[in-house]
């Protein structure tokens, strides 16, 4: 079962992006392949052996971390497992890469692994970091129906069935997309909390184009993969929760423009899911409506 590595970064933090990179190659067993893509920004000087990209122009994430894919052969094909680290993150133990290899040698139907994302000074996990409703304890694992983006392993496999990232989402909900697809096309994805990438707390409303994307990427991905009946139930339900936890009156505003520009841009192909999907997802607690 061999394994790579696959970051992504603009070139303003190469102190944290040594530490991952150092992390990286300190795991135990096979070494680990590494594929550094710089996003719209030159690359630092790196580590031998470390496979690199410079495109000229930032692609967004998955635009980003598909080229990473593509750096490890078709599909991602030179190996059987590729890891998606943020740059800041850090690997703290050293088995990480060997708990991978035995957890998709072990389980043929396993398609993604979602880690653990922790602060590095408390060790504590953030609500939003579990991909399950049911977020309390953090140190549960689970059969889940989503993934963190910055954290986590897949199967390559996966990426030759249903293909990669979502190019055109930037940012935003794109694992989500990958998530549903790979879960129609028969694959299970499980949270594991012994798989920790350490990484300093932060909120995702510091990007500024955060509730504009979030809110047209989920437009987005209901229009692409949701049986033409979920679809404004869905979104009906996000719609709610947003009004719910009352915006500010500029972020409300960026919220309902982005989530005009879902309805009224192409989001690509649409392949609704089968209702089975759909069932299998509500049989794990997290129905596609909410």
């Amino acid at each position: 079962m061999t394994v790579g590595a696959v970051v992504i970064t603009m070139g303003n933090r190469p102190d944290e992006l040594r530490a991952l990179l150092d992390s990286v190659a300190a795991q135990e067993g096979a070494p680990v392949e590494i594929a550094v893509v710089g996003n719209g920004a030159p690359l630092p000087a790196l580590p031998a052996g470390v496979r690199t990209v410079e495109v000229p122009e930032n692609l967004g994430i998955p635009g980003g971390r598909n080229v990473g894919i593509e750096a490890f052969g078709p599909g991602g094909g030179d190996v059987d497992v590729l890891l998606f680290l943020d740059d800041d993150g850090l690997l703290p133990r050293k088995d990480t890469a060997q708990l991978c290899r035995e957890a998709f040698a072990a389980d043929p139907e396993l398609g993604i692994v979602s880690f653990r994302i922790a602060d590095p000074d408390t060790d504590v996990t953030q609500r939003r970091h579990v991909p399950r409703l049911r977020a309390s304890d953090p140190l549960r694992p689970s059969r889940v129906t989503t993934f963190l983006g910055g954290a986590n392993a897949v199967r390559t496999a996966v990426f030759q069935q249903v293909g990669g990232l979502p190019d055109a989402f930037f940012y935003a909900h794109e694992e989500t997309d990958l998530a549903w697809r790979a879960q129609d096309a028969g694959w299970a994805i499980d949270y594991r909390p012994d798989m920790v990438l350490h990484h300093p707390t932060t909120l995702p409303s510091r990007h500024a184009v955060y509730h504009r994307m979030v809110a047209r990427n989920r437009v987005w991905l209901a229009r692409r993969n949701l049986p033409a009946p979920l679809v404004p139930v869905y979104l009906g339900v996000w719609l709610l929760l947003t009004l719910a936890r009352r915006p500010s009156r500029p972020a409300l505003k960026a919220w309902l423009g982005g989530f005009k520009e879902g309805w009224t841009t192409p989001c690509g192909p649409r392949r609704p899911m089968k209702w089975r999907t759909v069932w299998r997802m509500t049989r794990l607690g997290r129905p596609p409506v909410i």
